[in-house]
């Protein structure tokens, strides 16, 4: 009898752990906020984009392929791009087409899927002019004197139920910039006006360009209707872009905006959050250089999404060795037919406990040893294999040949050619049945040198890079 998933979610607005229940189980909807395209994407970006494509890989599990909508949006025109622009003396349209390309390359290398729709602000402000018209017109914003128009936030009710900040203590704080042409300190630009030598489009209140948050309004409610399941993001876009969000979508829609909402942790280096502002941050084309995708994907998660996520060689090291431990067990394995067992099960009751991607791992090791028990065995280990690659597929593991992950090169295997060390293994082995363990030895120190692990099994001998 196939397994009865029982997913709950940590649902941020409710601040406690849910059964999920979506609008329409024939057409599950999911929001994610995706990257501001003016640099490369770090490994807190990594973050973002391989949490939220295993929950959209588990959703298309639970509910089918084609019952999921999965948006991610891009950011494309913003203070940091305008800046960024000017300071390369660049159009910005140039410097956003770039980074785009980069942000799909190192998502790709990651094995992250490609959205349903990735839309892009720039490509959506007549979505954006209708929604701040709504809201003028619903009493919740005005246009300043300055050009300016601006969220009133004291005509939401429900204002801080995402962040459970409440607008007095914000204000008593003064955590907010005063501004002379806003009527209350807490309220935000929603359209800004132009300024000499800034891009800008037209609008009923003058030249301008829109604030970031009616952006992610516009972009979700055009892809998805008024009201949808799933919004996702950063623990640091909580407050205020999604708290925004909300005030935003709800004055102009007058209906719930979002169902649950998922907020992944920071990714930490030294105890203090990894952000381009702080100056600590890795970008994911310098992690490369040393580790392969799969391991910072496994890296990633290795965590469960919602706990802080610390970064370090010696945690990607780690990662690196699970993976092989994997690979190695499915190495000499033929194809198999996949059945669930006992271990998918346990499998899914992880990951349908608010999607458990440490748990789940844990049980791909149970796999893993038993398929290296039937090996050990001389017994046929194909149907324990399939089933651990299936597993595995979920998170978006172990889809590789086995070798091409354990050859892969990394800085301890580069430069060294694949049939070179071929040809070493064979003199090896030749010398071996020739019994001149000396030189067996000294062939195998030199490839221990280059990096190179040799494994001798009543199979033969191969070989994988450290």
């Amino acid at each position: 009898m196939a397994y009865s998933h029982q997913l709950k979610v940590h649902n941020n607005l409710s601040k406690r752990l849910e059964p999920f229940h979506p609008i329409d189980p024939a057409n599950v909807r999911m929001y994610v906020c995706g990257m501001t395209v003016y640099d490369y994407c770090h490994i807190g970006h990594a973050r973002v984009l391989v949490v939220f494509d295993v929950i959209q890989r588990y959703l298309r599990r639970i509910y089918g392929e084609r019952a999921v909508t999965y948006i991610r949006n891009i950011t494309d025109i913003d203070d940091k791009i305008i800046q960024r622009a000017n300071e390369n003396g660049e159009d910005f349209n140039d410097l956003t087409a770039r980074f785009i390309e980069a942000m799909h390359e190192d998502a790709d290398l990651m094995g992250v899927a490609r959205p349903d729709d990735e839309p892009r602000a720039t490509l959506h402000m007549g979505e954006i002019l209708v929604m701040i018209e709504k809201l003028i017109a619903n009493g919740y914003a005005y246009a300043a004197d300055n050009g300016d128009v601006y969220y009133d936030v004291s005509k939401f009710v429900g204002y801080g139920k995402l962040s459970g900040k409440n607008p007095d203590d914000l204000r008593a704080g003064e955590r907010v910039a005063v501004d002379e042409h806003k009527d209350d300190p807490l309220d935000f630009v929603l359209w800004k006006a132009a300024k000499p030598g800034e891009p800008y489009w037209e609008s009923p209140w003058g030249n301008g360009r829109p604030g970031w948050h009616i952006e992610c309004s516009a972009m979700s409610t055009h892809a998805l209707g008024n009201h949808f399941d799933i919004h996702g993001g950063g623990l640091d876009l909580q407050f205020p872009h999604h708290e925004n969000e909300i005030a935003q979508s709800e004055g102009a829609c007058g209906c719930q905006f979002v169902n649950y909402w998922l907020h992944n942790g920071f990714v930490r280096v030294d105890n203090e959050k990894m952000s381009k502002s702080l100056g600590n941050f890795f970008t994911i084309r310098e992690v490369l250089k040393k580790y392969d995708a799969e391991v910072i994907r496994y890296f990633i998660l290795s965590s469960h999404y919602r706990s802080p996520l610390n970064y370090s060689d010696s945690h990607l090291d780690n990662a690196k060795s699970a993976l092989t431990t994997l690979y190695t067990s499915l190495r000499g394995v033929g194809a198999g037919e996949y059945n669930e067992g006992k271990q998918s099960e346990r499998f899914f009751r992880a990951m349908d406990e608010d999607f458990n991607s440490a748990e789940a791992l844990a049980v791909l090791f149970e796999l893993a040893r038993e398929v290296n028990r039937l090996k050990g065995a001389g017994e046929d280990a194909a149907g324990v294999a399939a089933e651990l690659k299936s597993l595995a597929a979920l998170l978006g593991l172990l889809q590789r040949k086995p070798d091409e992950f354990l050859k892969g090169g990394t800085l301890s295997g580069d430069g060294v050619d694949d049939a070179a060390i071929d040809a070493m293994v064979a003199d090896r082995n030749r010398a071996k049945q020739e019994k001149n363990w000396g030189e067996a030895d000294r062939i195998r120190d030199e490839l221990k040198a280059m990096g190179i692990v040799l494994e001798d099994s009543a199979g033969g001998t191969t070989w994988r890079r450290e």
